[in-house]
C-alpha cells in the first residue's frame, strides 16, 4: 500500500490546499493567505482507491441523553424567539429583534455611526432593566461615557469595560453575567495564544470563533463591530461572515445625515428589509417614515419629479431633479449624483432618438434629493421625464409620480413590486401615476407629463 501525504499548505480565505507555499492563492487570488498547516498522513489501500485513516478518530465520547439527536417534531423553537431591542428600524432588519445566543456583525465605513447605533441599542436594552456589557477596545471608558452623555445613553444597567485581550474580555462577560454583549471592535481584540498582529487574518478568525462559541454556550446575544477595507468589504478573513449569524451593513455618506441599515446575511429573518436612520448632534434616531427626507417640492418646478424606489421590500419616495443648460464646450458635461451615470447617458440617447428631445449640445445635471443612491431600474422613466422637463422648461404637476423601466426602443416596461409602489404613492397623496399601466411608451409619458396645465 502506498503512503499519501496531505498538502501541508492551505489558504485561510478559501481553503485551497497546495503542496508548496505560494504568495498568491491560485483559487481566490488573495495575497499572503497561504499558510503552513500540520501535515496529516493516511494509508491508501489498493482496492477502489478508498482511504483509511489510521487512528484518526480515536475513542469516541459518550453522549449525554440531552445531546442525542431527536426528531425535529419534538424540538421547540422557544429558544430562537426574537427579543425586541426597542429600536423599530433595527428590529425590522433583524427580523423582529435579537435572538438569544446569536452573533451579529455590524460593519460600515469609518465615521458612519456604528458605535453610536450600538450605544443607543445598549441604552434601550438597559432601560428595560436588562444588563448590557459594552466592551470597547478602541476607546477608553471615559470617551464612551462622554458620548453616552451626549446621546442620553447613560444608565445604571449599562456596564463599560475597556479590554483588548480576549481572555480578559471573556472574564468580564463571566463576571457581569449580562443579557447582551457588545464588542467594539472584533479587529482590535487579540488572542495571546495566536501569533499575528491585531486585525490580522489569524487573530480575527480566532477571536470571532471564540466569542461566537461563547455566546452560543452561554445563550447571550453578541453584537460585533467590524471594520471595512477600502473597497467596502469586511476586513479580515471571509470566514468571519460565515461564523456569525447575521451580517449587517451600515451605509451612508458622512457628509449627510441619512443612514441605511441592510442585512446581507440573516439566519433568523429576511435580508430584504432596510432600516432608515438620521444622524444628528444628539445621536442617531430612527426614521419610520423617510418620505420627508427625500421630498422638498412645494411648487411646480421644471426638471423635478417624484418616483417610488424599492430598497429591498421597502418603498421609498425619492425626488429626482434635472438641470439642462446650454454649453459651448465641444463635449458638454454629464454630471450625476446618486444615480448611475451610464444609465443616464443611455436615457439621454433614448430621449433624442425616440422622443425628439435634443440635449446633445447642452450640459445635463441629474441628482437625487437627500443624498440617497438609487439603482432601481424603475427610476428610468422619472429620470427621462425630469431631463425632458428641464430641457423644455415645462414643469410636471407636483401631484404626479412616475416609475418604470425604459427599453432602448422607448417602451415603458413593468416595474418590480409595482403594487407596493402604487400603494405608497396613494398613501402620500399622489393623484397621477405614470407607469406601464397608464402609458406604454416614453413618447406617451412625455405627452401626459408635459401637457399644458389647466388654468
Amino acid at each position: 500500500m502506498a503512503k499519501n501525504t496531505i498538502a501541508p499548505y492551505h489558504c485561510t480565505e478559501c481553503g485551497f490546499k497546495a503542496s508548496k507555499w505560494v504568495g498568491r492563492c491560485p483559487e481566490c487570488q488573495a495575497w499572503g493567505t497561504v499558510v503552513e498547516a500540520g501535515t496529516q498522513t493516511g494509508i491508501v489501500s489498493g482496492r477502489r482507491g478508498s482511504v483509511q485513516m489510521v487512528d484518526a478518530l480515536g475513542a469516541l465520547p459518550t453522549l449525554d441523553a440531552d445531546r442525542l439527536a431527536r426528531p425535529i417534531t419534538e424540538l421547540s423553537s422557544h429558544d430562537a424567539t426574537h427579543v425586541p431591542t426597542g429600536i423599530g428600524e433595527l428590529d425590522r432588519v433583524l427580523g423582529g429583534g435579537i435572538v438569544p445566543g446569536a452573533a451579529i456583525l455590524l460593519s460600515g465605513e469609518p465615521g458612519v455611526g456604528k458605535s453610536t447605533l450600538l450605544l443607543e441599542v445598549a441604552a434601550r436594552w438597559a432601560a428595560e432593566e436588562r444588563t448590557v456589557l459594552y466592551l470597547t477596545a478602541e476607546e477608553s471608558t471615559g470617551q464612551v461615557r462622554l458620548r453616552a452623555e451626549r446621546t442620553g445613553a447613560v444608565h445604571e444597567h449599562l456596564l463599560l469595560a475597556a479590554e483588548t485581550d480576549l481572555t480578559a474580555a471573556l472574564a468580564q462577560v463571566e463576571a457581569a453575567q449580562p443579557s447582551l454583549v457588545i464588542v467594539d471592535s472584533v479587529q482590535t481584540i487579540t488572542d495571546a495564544s495566536i501569533e499575528g498582529i491585531p486585525g490580522g487574518t489569524a487573530q480575527v478568525r480566532a477571536v470571532a470563533h471564540t466569542l461566537t462559541r461563547a455566546a452560543k454556550q452561554w445563550g447571550i446575544p453578541l453584537l460585533l463591530v467590524g471594520h471595512v477595507t477600502k473597497d467596502g468589504s469586511i476586513a479580515g478573513p471571509r470566514l468571519l461572515e460565515h461564523l456569525v449569524d447575521v451580517v449587517c451593513q451600515f451605509e451612508g455618506d458622512p457628509q449627510t445625515s441619512l443612514r441605511f441599515l441592510r442585512a446581507h446575511k440573516n439566519r433568523f429573518g429576511s435580508i430584504d428589509e432596510v432600516g432608515c436612520f438620521e444622524m444628528g448632534g444628539e445621536g442617531i434616531r430612527e426614521v419610520p417614515d423617510p418620505s420627508g427626507l427625500f421630498l422638498t417640492r412645494g411648487s411646480d418646478v421644471p426638471g423635478t419629479i417624484v418616483t417610488i424606489a424599492m430598497e429591498g421590500r421597502r418603498a421609498l419616495p425619492v425626488e429626482i431633479q434635472a438641470l439642462v443648460v446650454t454649453s459651448t464646450a465641444p463635449q458638454p458635461r454629464r454630471v450625476t449624483n446618486g444615480l448611475d451615470s451610464s444609465r443616464v447617458s443611455m436615457l439621454i440617447a433614448v430621449l433624442e432618438r425616440r422622443a425628439g428631445i435634443t440635449v446633445s449640445n447642452m450640459e445635463v445635471y441629474v441628482s437625487t434629493v437627500g443624498g440617497v443612491k438609487v439603482t432601481d431600474p424603475a427610476a428610468d422613466l422619472p429620470i427621462a421625464l425630469a431631463i425632458a422637463s428641464a430641457a423644455t422648461g415645462r414643469a410636471i404637476d407636483e401631484h404626479t409620480v412616475a416609475y418604470g423601466e425604459i427599453s432602448l426602443a422607448g417602451q415603458v416596461r413593468r416595474a418590480a413590486q409595482s403594487a407596493q409602489r402604487a400603494d405608497e404613492a396613494v398613501r402620500l397623496g399622489y393623484a397621477t401615476h405614470l407607469d406601464d399601466r397608464s402609458v406604454s411608451s416614453l413618447h406617451e409619458a412625455l405627452a401626459r407629463a408635459l401637457q399644458p396645465r389647466r388654468a
